[in-house]
């Protein structure tokens, strides 16, 4: 394990001083981790209201949702904690919490992606047999499956990094990221490198495989079937779309920024590839699914209503 004696903290080496200025960013910044928090809860409180809204097609992005919050929970108190910090350093032990959660929460959004593209796959390629396959049991048996796998893959990698020796203490980041304390080590870190790649299959490179080969699938059912199946394979599929290509530049972003040096990057570059991942997806998760789906669309409009009556 890490040597408490010699390092009880991680300092975060990505803020720089901003004087007054703190005070408006860490208003921007709990204000975008408010509207986080609202929009995401109000289509969970929708979705699990309404039993009319208890279908596949809405359940899952049920669980997106309850991603997204989970993601922010674990990006944002940190943030703010910082952004009025003086010394900016976190304590080893929470340190490498948010990791497990920051990284759980990647894996868990490409693996709800990935059971959402196969959901729509059922739909659009075998619609007369997806009511008797897609049951509730079998949904909730997919969701459990995505995020169990998600957080073991990751638990494992955190398990790993714990018991690294380590050379340094300060992380060039705005938030605890696990390349950058495997980077400190002193001692081999030849297994976390193999396991940090087979993690990578196991919930990036294998769900993104699957997902390509969905969508083939519903192009080729699209292309040899009916005005009527283009319609409806465009509007089912187009917020899933939306949200895969928004996630996976933002991991290409995260990528960038981690494995390239950051002297060759603008300050603001370098903290907009950082905020990218963790806010965009939450943010917009809410809006497209929200504004796409009709029927959420309706439900929500319908609670509003029912409240402004109410006053």
């Amino acid at each position: 394990m890490i040597n408490v004696t010699q390092f009880s903290h991680f300092r975060l080496g990505g803020y720089s001083e901003t004087g007054f200025l703190k005070h408006i960013y860490f208003f921007v910044a709990i204000l975008i981790y408010m509207l986080i928090l609202c929009a995401n809860l109000l289509l969970i409180t929708v979705i699990c209201r309404n039993r009319s809204l208890h279908e596949p097609m809405y359940m899952f992005p049920c669980s997106l949702f309850v991603n997204e919050l989970y993601g922010s929970t674990a990006f944002f108190p940190l943030l703010l904690d910082q952004i009025l910090s003086d010394t900016h350093t976190v304590s080893v032990p929470l340190c490498f919490l948010q990791i497990f959660s920051l990284y759980s929460y990647v894996g868990v959004e490409f693996l709800n992606l990935t059971v959402i593209s196969y959901d729509r796959y059922l739909a659009i390629c075998y619609p007369l047999q997806y009511n008797s396959y897609m049951t509730f049991k079998r949904v909730s048996v997919h969701i459990a499956a995505a995020w169990i796998i998600g957080c073991l893959c990751i638990a494992c990698t955190v398990c790993l990094s714990s018991t690294l020796q380590l050379c340094g203490n300060v992380i060039n980041y705005i938030y605890c990221n696990n390349y950058s304390i495997v980077k400190l080590a002193c001692s081999d870190t030849r297994v976390n490198n193999i396991y940090g790649l087979l993690s990578l299959v196991l919930t990036i490179i294998a769900p993104m495989l699957l997902i390509l080969y969905t969508y083939m699938m519903i192009l080729r059912v699209c292309f040899s079937g009916s005005k009527q199946t283009r319609q409806k394979a465009v509007s089912t599929c187009t917020p899933h779309l939306v949200s895969l290509f928004n996630f996976s530049f933002g991991c290409c972003f995260e990528v960038i920024q981690s494995r390239f040096e950051k002297s060759r990057l603008l300050p603001f570059m370098v903290v907009f590839l950082s905020l990218y991942i963790f806010v965009s997806q939450p943010l917009l998760n809410p809006i497209i699914y929200g504004l796409k789906m009709s029927k959420i669309f309706d439900k929500c409009k319908g609670l509003f209503c029912s409240k402004l009556l109410f006053i």
